[in-house]
């Protein structure tokens, strides 16, 4: 989260989804998700990271972001000229903002829980949130072809 995100330069792919705030929409999020980049022919590279971000994202906005009766939005934005693909994922709960977790106190200590943004940091180039009025936050996600774990 060292940058802010870009602007992409007029996207030539969009993607806009709402989905239910369950484990399921989450699980429907990266499976429509991934056959959108593939129907675009987004390079193998970020179509591979981008199904692990669009997950984590996600289920976050399902578990995390959750308000009764309220959707969750999947937004892809995909810049083929640049290679770069923008991954946002908006839910309500503007007041709950993500955060990577602490490093590890105990050497070998087992975390069963708390991953899922640190997945997406390894993954992403950049990623930052922004607020969503009135009440909610939107996550985003850049990721770049050519850039090696």
């Amino acid at each position: 989260m060292d940058r802010s995100i870009s602007q992409l330069d007029a996207p030539a792919r969009t993607f806009t989804q709402l989905l239910s705030s369950t484990r399921r929409g989450a699980r429907l999020a990266r499976l429509l998700g991934v056959a959108e980049l593939r129907r675009w022919g987004v390079p193998q590279d970020i179509t591979e990271r981008a199904e692990v971000v669009i997950a984590e994202l996600a289920a976050n906005a399902a578990l995390h972001g959750r308000v009764p009766g309220r959707s969750f939005r999947l937004t892809l934005a995909f810049d083929p000229a640049a290679a770069r693909l923008r991954v946002e994922v908006t839910d309500a709960r503007g007041e709950l903002r993500p955060h990577l977790p602490p490093p590890e106190t105990e050497p070998g200590a087992l975390r069963t829980s708390g991953h899922g943004l640190s997945l997406v940091a390894a993954l992403a180039d950049h990623w930052d949130t922004v607020p969503y009025p009135p009440s909610g936050k939107t996550v985003r996600a850049e990721l770049q072809a050519g850039v090696s774990l």
